[in-house]
């Protein structure tokens, strides 16, 4: 066996294959710092920014929802719903979280 494994090597064994505890703990924290930046961040940062433009819907305002439709915002409620003006005789109610984006005015004569 002495072939292929020199003494030196195999009279270590299994000591040599363990490292240092405090190499290990900064290894941790390497990938939580990146897991922190790369993933959790972005994350609360779009979610605060969603919050922002749920608060700021007004009634007039022309919005975008998540399933794609296009109106004008017609009521908005306490309890977190609006209604939505599809043309001049269609409304929709719809939960305020559902909105993608506020279009800019004219958006909807100009479709």
């Amino acid at each position: 066996m002495s072939f292929f494994i020199s003494d030196a090597v195999a009279s270590t064994g299994a000591a040599a294959s363990q490292g240092s505890p405090m190499s290990l703990i900064v290894m941790l924290v390497v990938f939580v710092l990146i897991f922190y930046f790369m993933i959790l961040r972005p994350q609360q940062k779009r979610a605060k920014s969603h919050k922002q433009l749920m608060d700021s819907i007004t009634k007039g305002d022309e919005v975008l929802t998540t399933g794609g439709l296009i109106g004008r915002v017609a009521k908005v409620s306490d309890t977190g719903y609006i209604v939505l003006e599809l043309n001049e005789t269609t409304e929709v109610t719809i939960k305020r979280d559902f909105v993608a984006a506020v279009l800019p005015k004219g958006t909807l004569k100009a479709l």
